[in-house]
Formats: C-alpha cells, sequence, structure tokens
C-alpha cells in the first residue's frame, strides 16, 4: 500500500489543528455535543470504505457495510420509542435534519394536500425542509417555556379543517428544550375530529433520552408520534454527524422502490449512506445499554439541576423546563459568552448540561460571571 507522507509544515498544521479543538473542545458549554466517547478501538475501521447505500434492511451488492450493527441500532430506538412491533422502519441518517426531512417527505406522500403546523420555536432548518418539499405550513406561537400553544393550535386547525393535518412536533426545542406533548396534540385532533393526519416528533436530543424520564414525556409512537427523528452525534456521541429516524413501515412503503444497479431497496433520503456512524451508535450502545444510558440521562438531570442553582446563587435569573438539561440565562459579558461557546438568541444564552458536563466546570462558568457582572456594576 503506498504510504503518504506530509510535508513538514502541513505536518505542522494538524498539531496545531490537534492543540486548537483539544482546548476548545473543553470551553463549550452552549451546543448539544456530547464529547466522552472513545472509538479507538474501532480506528481500524477508518481503512475501509463502508457504505450501507439503500435499504438497511435489504441486501445489496455492495457488501462493504454495517447493516447488521444498523440494524441492531435501530431496534434499539424502536424498543425505545415503543413503535407498533412488526410494523417499524428506519435508518442511520446524516443528522437530526435529514430524519426530520424524511418525516415530512413521508408525510407528504400520505397527505399530498396537508398542512403543516409547527411552532415558532422549532429548529431553523424546518423551514428549509418544507421549501425543498413544497409543502404548505403555518407556524403556530409559543409559551414561555417554548412549548407550543396548543389553544393556538386548535383555534388555526379548526380554519383549516378541511385540509389534512401534518403536525411537527419539537421534543426539545433548540434553545429552551422544551417539549411539545403528542398525546395532548393527538387528543386536540381527536377533539375536532381530524380524520387525515400525521404527526412527526423532532427529539434531535431530547427524545434520545426522555424515555428514561419519570413521568415519561408525551413523545413516541404509543403517545401517537407516526414518526421520530434523533440526532446520534448529540446524547449519544459521535466525531461525525449523524441521527436515526424510526417511521411505521407500511407508510416507508409507500415510497419504496427497487433499484437493480445496487440490488437493494432505494428507501432513504441519500443513495451512498455513512456506514461508519451506525458502527459508532451500535458500540455506544452495546457498551452501555439501557442502564448505562438511563445513568448518562440522570447525571445530566443532576448536572443541569446543579448549574440552575448555581447561577441563582450569584443573582442569575437562570431557569429550565421541568426533566430538562438545557439551563437557560440572560446573556453574560461577551467574553464570557465567546470563551464557553454560548449560542445566543434574543438577549439569552443557554448551557446545556450533556453527560460530559461536569460540576468542575459550571463552577468556574459561574465564577467568570460574576467576576465579569461585577466589573460590569463597577464600570
Amino acid at each position: 500500500m503506498e504510504q503518504h507522507n506530509l510535508s513538514p509544515e502541513n505536518a505542522g498544521r494538524l498539531k496545531d489543528l490537534m492543540e486548537r479543538l483539544t482546548a476548545d473542545s473543553e470551553l463549550m458549554l452552549g451546543y448539544p455535543v456530547s464529547k466522552d466517547f472513545n472509538y479507538s478501538e474501532l480506528a481500524e475501521f477508518l481503512n475501509f470504505p463502508i457504505n450501507n447505500l439503500g435499504d438497511p434492511f435489504v441486501a445489496s451488492t455492495y457488501t462493504i457495510g454495517t447493516r447488521e450493527m444498523e440494524r441492531e441500532v435501530l431496534e434499539f430506538f424502536a424498543l425505545l420509542f415503543r413503535a407498533p412491533v412488526n410494523n417499524w422502519w428506519g435508518y442511520v441518517t446524516n443528522g437530526g435534519s435529514e430524519g426530520n426531512l424524511y418525516g415530512l417527505y413521508l408525510a407528504r406522500e400520505i397527505h399530498p394536500k396537508g398542512m403543516v403546523y409547527f411552532s415558532q420555536a422549532t429548529h431553523y432548518s424546518v423551514q428549509k425542509n418544507l421549501h425543498l418539499l413544497n409543502m404548505p405550513n403555518i407556524v403556530i406561537r409559543t409559551q414561555a417555556s417554548g412549548e407550543i400553544d396548543y389553544d393556538d393550535l386548535r383555534d388555526t386547525i379548526k380554519m383549516n379543517r378541511h385540509m389534512p393535518v401534518i403536525i411537527f412536533a419539537n421534543i426539545g426545542t433548540t434553545m429552551t428544550e422544551a417539549r411539545d406533548d403528542v398525546r395532548k396534540i393527538r387528543s386536540i385532533l381527536q377533539d375536532l375530529a381530524i380524520q387525515h393526519f400525521y404527526i412527526h416528533a423532532d427529539g434531535a436530543l431530547s427524545g434520545s433520552y426522555s424515555a428514561f424520564i419519570e413521568p415519561r414525556p408525551a413523545f413516541d409512537f404509543m403517545d401517537g408520534a407516526d414518526s421520530i427523528a434523533i440526532s446520534g452525534h448529540k446524547f449519544i456521541g459521535s466525531p461525525i454527524p449523524c441521527g436515526v429516524v424510526v417511521v411505521k413501515k407500511n407508510n416507508r412503503d409507500r415510497i419504496a422502490r427497487s433499484v437493480s444497479y445496487t440490488g437493494s431497496m432505494d428507501t432513504t433520503i441519500t443513495g451512498s449512506r455513512n456506514g461508519h456512524t451506525p458502527l459508532f451508535l451500535w458500540y455506544m450502545i452495546k457498551s452501555l445499554g439501557l442502564e448505562g444510558f438511563k445513568k448518562r440521562a440522570l447525571h445530566s438531570l443532576e448536572v443541569a439541576a446543579y448549574a440552575e442553582m448555581k447561577l441563582k446563587e450569584i443573582g442569575i435569573n437562570a431557569w429550565r423546563n421541568p426533566d430538562s438539561i438545557t439551563v437557560n440565562l440572560p446573556e453574560p459579558a461577551a467574553q464570557v459568552r465567546i470563551k464557553w461557546q454560548l449560542a445566543l438568541e434574543n438577549g439569552w444564552c443557554h448551557i446545556i448540561c450533556m453527560p460530559n458536563v461536569t460540576k468542575y466546570q459550571i463552577d468556574q462558568l459561574a465564577t467568570e460571571i460574576a467576576a465579569t457582572s461585577v466589573m460590569l456594576s463597577v464600570s
């Protein structure tokens, strides 16, 4: 095998990049990305062009893949999301946005004349997905918490009740991690005698651990969802962005078609699909198990409660939604916000207490916020 050698200059650039990524990785509290993974045991698999092209449940003439592992990942989440037995399907995506695109795509194929309803706190990518799919849509108001305003939803659907209803529910909004109640939404549809509807749940971050919360939030198939998408690189952790989408198989059958070139079925958004990310997710699932996932969730919730308390102790108006790992706070001094990479929207920031976040990091942040607040008040 040919050996590729970098010049000393480019080797130095790689060294500099590693130092910067290491430093920045330690100071990142504002984005929902887990960093407490170690996939070194899988490093040798980077020597293969792993491609799970086509359907994960249908063999392909291209055999350098991880379909078996991918199916086990999907089975894990189908169980977690209480998907209908013998009537579910899914695949590992490139991220939550692709999973959401797939859910909306199925909804459009089932209800071509449907109207999409989503809250104003929905992730920015959804507007793009709706534009790509050319789906008519109406934005619904949110409550102060970021959860959808159910009264506004009911009233708006009433005005358009001649159209099939497609609901895009947030299971953890981007800024405040508010969860829309799928069971409550389903109840509204029943009260209005809506016969034709589809509910997609965007569980990008919160959907990965909501099953471990007691009482359990209403977000999954048993609560009324027709499809659920999550991100894999968020709560679970992956060096490559990825996600999982689980849908009802009878709905997926509406769009399936055979492709002779690959010997598989064309049932996904992309043709070629990353075969490494299913391996990462499989590794974490098999390493942690259900109990390990629950332990991660409880750790994150404990650190979030601690962060909220610590910030309030220094006079910061911090708050979080029930059973959420996202703590909201007014924008701190610019140097603190930039250093800790805190996302900003309308004067508010948030700390997302991912499984790798520690109380020590929270203490550091609180100390710096307190110090800069004193400096600002003196000046």
